[in-house]
């Protein structure tokens, strides 16, 4: 069953590669979309794919790279649209 979610993080996510980290297992997964740094400290993910695949992604936000420190997860469920073909890092 194909799913889409969009997942804000909060705590140390940011300067510890966690975007980075979470292209390269977003790939591994097969899921699409993107992820970003925003202003406020928190790192946010556009996530779509197999709900196993989401679910594996989602295990790893809630720990993050080395070097985060989690405080924080929030997930928002989505209607799955297709609309990415590829995972990228947006600035």
């Amino acid at each position: 069953m194909k799913a889409r979610v969009r997942v804000y993080i909060s705590g140390m996510v940011q300067g510890v590669f966690f975007r980075y980290e979470t292209k390269k297992r977003a790939l591994r997964h097969g899921i699409s979309g993107w992820v970003r740094n925003l202003e406020d400290g928190r790192v946010e993910a556009l996530l779509e794919g197999e709900t196993e695949a989401i679910e594996k992604m989602l295990n790893f936000c809630r720990k993050g790279p080395p070097g985060a420190d989690v405080q924080n997860l929030d997930v928002e469920t989505e209607t799955w649209k297709g609309e990415f073909r590829d995972f990228t890092v947006k600035y």
